[in-house]
């Protein structure tokens, strides 16, 4: 079952180990692996991943190590396709609360699969998207 949607910062954030990720957000993550549910990451934020890197904010290896993450069919974390049942979520998440494509595009996959999206993002918060920070 899927549990939540996470966006591009939190989830490094939890595959790294980051001390930038909240205590709730971690917790919810953490909880969700225990049961054995999933928190998917969004294939947009892979490409936001390969973005970084390429303009030198990532080091190289992060995606190659998210990926594997994402691969694994042990770990929370798997990867949901940008649909078109996502773009049609999107009409549901105003450009006008959430200006970025990328981050409009993960809290439309949350809308769509009915999931919290795990994220900091202050616009996402306030849109009326359910998120947990």
């Amino acid at each position: 079952m899927i549990a939540g949607v996470a966006d591009t910062p939190p989830a490094l954030w939890y595959r790294f180990d980051g001390p930038r990720l909240s205590a709730a957000a971690g917790e919810f993550i953490d909880r969700t692996a225990a049961v054995g549910n999933r928190v998917v990451v969004s294939s947009i934020s892979l490409a936001e991943i390969v973005y970084l890197i390429e303009k030198g904010r990532l080091l190289e290896n992060v995606y190659a190590d998210l990926k594997a993450a994402l691969d694994d069919p042990d770990h929370v974390f798997k990867e949901v396709s940008f649909t078109g049942e996502i773009v049609d979520a999107m009409r549901r998440v105003p450009r006008s609360e959430v200006p970025d494509m990328p981050d409009r595009i993960v809290a439309a996959t949350g809308v769509y699969f009915g999931a919290p999206v795990i994220s900091r993002d202050g616009r996402i918060r306030t849109s009326g998207v359910h998120t947990i920070w």
